[in-house]
């Protein structure tokens, strides 16, 4: 199964594919789609929708996985990042991709095993889960890797849910690539 993971932003989008197959996950692709601060909102969304668009058609994902918005003081940013979700979510729409979303809490839970963890750590867990060798890797991007590994983690377990990446890594040891 191959999955997209989105970290939406209306200035920086994250992208982060990842394989789940016979119980191993790999990094398969990730970055950020930086959007002109300048440009209008319409045109940011735009180029979220098409820089996805793009990447939907180049990969191929079975499954997307986006992060909800999280509910800030900021009422300007937390509409902002609805509308960039809106059209990640129209662009899976439009690929006939099913849809799943996790809250920043259960992301981190998942792959942390803290519910609160900085993004230090999450991107530390997921240079570690995906043997991942970039230094300079964004924090955007490492968290959408962590969305596409919270959904594998999700799916894949449908009778007992991990309640955290250790658990996940006890209870499965063949999942996880050495």
């Amino acid at each position: 199964m191959r999955i997209l993971g989105i970290d939406p932003g209306t200035l920086i989008t994250g992208y982060g594919i990842i394989d789940f197959e016979n119980n191993e996950i790999k990094h398969v692709a990730s970055g950020i789609i930086k959007i002109n601060a300048y440009k209008e909102q319409a045109k940011r969304l735009q180029v979220i929708y098409a820089e996805i668009n793009s990447l939907i058609k180049k990969f191929k994902p079975d499954e997307f996985a986006l992060e909800t918005a999280f509910y800030g003081k900021n009422v300007q940013s937390t509409l902002k990042i609805g509308y960039a979700r809106g059209a990640s979510m129209l662009v899976a729409i439009h690929n006939d991709l099913p849809i799943k979303e996790y809250s920043p809490r259960e992301i981190k839970k998942a792959v942390v095993g803290n519910g609160a963890a900085s993004k230090n750590q999450v991107q530390f867990m997921m240079k570690k889960l995906l043997c991942l060798k970039n230094n300079k890797i964004k924090f955007d991007e490492t968290d959408a890797l962590a969305v596409a590994v919270c959904h594998a983690f999700k799916v894949t377990s449908p009778t007992k849910r991990s309640r955290s990446w250790k658990e996940f890594v006890e209870d499965n040891p063949s999942r996880i690539i050495s």
